[in-house]
């Protein structure tokens, strides 16, 4: 598909939906394995305390995070040299095949130790998929969209990846209703990843058809007319052309500190939180995070809008004051209820104010770097930022739970949070004006 196929608006919202279907696939395979870790971590890890096993698996959770900078390295420098589509054709095939890993890996009791390595290995091919699906993500969306509605469009990657959360855990429903405590820790808990790599082949056909972002093309015709002067793509040097880039690029680890470690607080960890603190079943817990994700994803193109209107410092700040001043008193009310209503509004309220985050965070990024270093800029200094602080939000949050300190990750959260609320506060407004994002 052709420049020139692109501008219509119907040809561009093809475009954008084939790679928001794509994203979601890829998030779902990322967030069966939160969902269901619950039920897999005795059948790969020594029987023992339980909370122990679930720190072995957010482990290994956190261990994935650390390759998302490498993904986002790897990948964000392919889709900035041969395109926004070839990069996100790739990282939906590596997704697909740590999730059949995963749903092919035999257990602690048959193979030993090897049962957590070729779980690790799964989560590392995978977190290379998602540290480069971000980014290049984020700038596909952002360049493929119109100026005036740029924030609305960009939105649908957080609504992506939240509803890869929800379709994580519509499965998990089914297969608890389904299938008996016993089947779901023996064989069940190998459905999700199964269905999740048949989906990201699904994906794949999908994003063969996606057409290559205008600004992407003219930067690249302008290398062809002038393959000596400023134009020219990235070279091996690419780390030196970011770091052209000093405030952009220590602005988008700012905007992410606070933002990722609330965002994974109160999504992928709440669930775990409702069983081992509030002293929720784990059906129960299951069923408030899927109506709590549920609300969630309408806040994401809600604000997406609303930035589009008033500019993105203002959204910002609404995330930063509020997850500030509400972390530590939410949270303590969160860990004493045993109310399933009051446990979900709980957590709508806490995820409607980091939707301040989530539902500009693409095209905020997006629109600090110029496009031949876009999609790296973009998810390189996010992917360090989310490997050190949203990757641990679990293990960091179970380890003080576990040594009897667990609000002090309350705190932890409230901390970051108002750090990213001074970097709010002193950032200039980032909104472009230019649709194909081409400057």
């Amino acid at each position: 598909m052709t420049t020139a196929t692109l501008s219509t608006p119907a040809s561009r919202l093809r475009s954008i939906i084939s790679g928001s279907i794509g994203n979601l696939v890829e998030w779902y395979d990322w967030y069966a394995y939160s969902a269901f870790a619950l039920y897999f971590a005795p059948v790969f890890f020594p029987k023992g305390n339980a909370t122990a096993q679930l720190l072995n698996t957010a482990a290994i959770f956190a261990v994935g995070f650390l390759m998302r900078p490498l993904g986002a390295w790897l990948l964000g420098a392919y889709a900035d040299r041969n395109g926004r589509r070839a990069a996100l054709l790739l990282s939906v095939r590596l997704m697909a095949g740590g999730s059949l890993l995963i749903a092919a890996a035999p257990g602690y009791a048959s193979i030993g130790v090897a049962a957590p390595a070729l779980l690790l290995l799964a989560r590392l091919v995978q977190g290379i998929s998602v540290g480069g699906e971000y980014g290049t993500s984020a700038t596909y969306l952002s360049e493929m969209a119109g100026a005036k509605h740029r924030g609305f469009w960009s939105s649908f990657q957080y609504l992506t990846l939240m509803g890869g959360q929800l379709l994580a855990l519509v499965v998990q429903l089914g297969l608890q209703q389904l299938l008996t405590p016993a089947q779901l820790g023996e064989w069940g808990w190998r459905v999700p990843f199964v269905i999740g790599a048949l989906a990201a082949m699904g994906a794949l056909y999908l994003r063969t058809h996606m057409g290559e972002t205008e600004a992407f093309e003219q930067q690249q015709n302008a290398v062809l007319a002038n393959p000596e002067g400023e134009g020219r793509a990235p070279s091996p040097s690419q780390f030196r052309l970011l770091m052209q880039h000093p405030r952009a690029v220590l602005t988008v680890v700012g905007l992410t500190l606070g933002g990722t470690l609330a965002f994974y607080t109160f999504t992928t960890y709440a669930q775990k939180f409702l069983v081992n603190t509030s002293g929720f079943s784990k059906e129960q817990a299951t069923l408030i995070s899927f109506g709590v994700m549920a609300v969630a994803l309408l806040f994401q193109p809600l604000l997406g809008a609303i930035s589009d209107k008033v500019g993105r410092r203002p959204v910002l700040l609404m995330f930063g004051i509020g997850a500030t001043l509400g972390t530590v008193p939410l949270l303590r009310q969160l860990a004493q209820t045993h109310d399933a209503w009051l446990a979900a509004g709980l957590l709508i309220a806490a995820l409607f104010v980091v939707s301040g985050y989530t539902s500009i965070s693409a095209v905020v990024k997006a629109e600090l770097f110029p496009t031949e270093i876009r999609a790296l800029g973009v998810g390189l200094p996010f992917a360090l930022t989310v490997a050190i602080f949203g990757g641990t939000a679990e293990y960091v949050a179970l380890f003080a739970k576990q040594h009897g300190v667990e609000e002090w990750f309350y705190w932890y959260v409230t901390g970051c949070a108002l750090l990213s609320l001074l970097v709010y506060w002193r950032m200039g407004e980032t909104r472009a004006e230019k649709g194909t994002m081409a400057e």
